[in-house]
């Protein structure tokens, strides 16, 4: 018998089977108010979230607003620290505290989830060494063993994760958009790994995951099929990003089937996850829970927005596997996309270089905000 305390806590059924069909529920989203009021903890609790991802703009909304940041701020303007020496305290001190949240998890799971990703400085994404630089500072800063240090898989941030990993530091690999880059991501990972074994580490402690971005590929593509207009185009709306994302599966399943991999797995090494990211609607035409439910798969992270977890715990529906055998169709529909004059590879290249811009944007704001309020501290004195 369940008691009421209980059913408050249970999660709710879609989530459920969510998780026992193979998919960790990360939230992707942070800010200190939800650590200091205990809403992350009761929502590991009570709805399987077994993660959190963060990203500059994620900071930039939590920090931008000042409120649950004021005292630190203050503190920070007496000891004269720089702006983005603050930026950088702030953010660590909330991935540090989020983590200690998912530390449970983390020791039930192996390492494998309760994990708190922090994001390099958005302004290096096509610096390796200060990259690889920011990633040790970054991993030193926040001090905890389930932090993942987000990289984004830029043509320099390729080199940058391979070392990293080598290092033996665990790796968020973020802006994924093409197929193409996601294989170098695994590249870049093995490498990684194939490095931190010769170098004699523990390959059992170090864990990635490769964020493959969802919806901004129907966003692009839909786009420019509406401009299209004609009644095949308008039928091939919001199919490209599952397309996408099940080809990436498929890739998935290949890369770590490989002799390659054999090898690394059999002294300890993880997999390199599949992280569906981006799943978030934008287009209120489609299902709000579109890329949950049709990107179930064993093996995978899928890192919803609050809005998304809390559409998938009333309405999702979970009915097994989504993914796995789905190829063929996949391919069809990025092939007929193609025909109708839409180049894959110039829109998974702009999104890229606007998610890039999009980081950096987010994080330039937060700059300003941080630095105004130092100034203000100062003239307070």
């Amino acid at each position: 018998m369940i008691t009421v305390n209980e059913a408050a806590t249970a999660p709710a059924e879609p989530l459920r089977r969510l998780a026992a069909a193979g998919v960790s529920i990360w939230l992707d989203d942070l800010s200190r108010r939800r650590i200091t009021t205990g809403d992350l903890a009761e929502l590991v609790a009570s709805e399987r979230v077994v993660g959190v991802t963060t990203n500059p703009s994620i900071f930039q909304a939590a920090i931008g607003s000042g409120e649950d940041y004021r005292e630190q701020l203050a503190e920070l303007a007496v000891r004269g620290v720089t702006r983005d020496e603050a930026v950088r305290m702030m953010t660590a001190a909330d991935v540090r505290d989020a983590a200690d949240v998912l530390r449970p998890v983390y020791d039930a799971t192996g390492g494998r989830d309760g994990r708190v990703s922090i994001e390099v400085d958005p302004r290096l994404a096509h610096h390796t060494a200060a990259t690889v630089a920011e990633a040790k500072q970054l991993a030193w800063l926040v001090n905890r063993p389930n932090v993942m240090i987000k990289i984004p898989a830029t043509e320099a941030g390729l080199p940058a994760i391979a070392e990293v990993i080598g290092l033996g530091i665990s790796v968020n690999v973020t802006l994924i958009f093409s197929l193409e880059r996601y294989r170098e991501v695994m590249e870049a990972y093995l490498t990684g790994l194939e490095r931190a074994k010769a170098a004699g580490l523990d390959l059992s402690l170090i864990h990635s995951v490769a964020s493959f971005f969802v919806s901004r590929v129907d966003s692009e593509i839909d786009k420019r099929l509406e401009k299209i207009g004609t009644e095949e185009a308008r039928g091939l709306k919001g199919r490209a990003a599952l397309a996408n994302a099940r080809l990436a599966y498929e890739a998935y399943q290949e890369v770590f089937a490989g002799e390659r991999w054999t090898v690394l797995a059999a002294a300890g090494a993880h997999e390199q996850r599949p992280l569906w990211a981006s799943t978030g609607v934008k287009d209120p035409a489609y299902k709000d829970t579109l890329y949950v439910d049709e990107l179930v798969a064993p093996g995978t992270v899928n890192t919803m927005p609050q809005a998304t977890l809390d559409a998938t715990a009333d309405h999702g529906r979970i009915e097994g596997d989504t993914v796995t055998g789905r190829y063929d169709g996949a391919r069809a529909d990025l092939a007929a996309v193609e025909r109708l004059g839409i180049s894959y590879g110039e829109v998974v290249k702009q999104l890229e270089d606007e998610g890039v811009a999009k980081f950096q944007a987010a994080w330039d704001d937060l700059l300003a905000a941080v630095g105004a309020a130092l100034n203000e501290g100062v003239d307070a004195e």
